[in-house]
């Protein structure tokens, strides 16, 4: 299982809420686009 694998079943199953997948793009573990493919919503550095 990827990292994007990983976070995205953890945000479906609400294991991860999207201020903790936005820390998985702080450290590098996934994208700021795989952040939008996984909440829908748009990444920024400033939310």
């Amino acid at each position: 299982m990827s990292n994007l694998e990983r976070v995205k079943y953890y945000f479906e199953k609400g294991w991860a809420t999207v201020v903790q997948v936005q820390m998985y793009v702080q450290y590098s573990v996934i994208t700021g686009e795989e952040f939008e493919e996984i909440t829908g919503e748009a990444y920024s550095t400033t939310t």
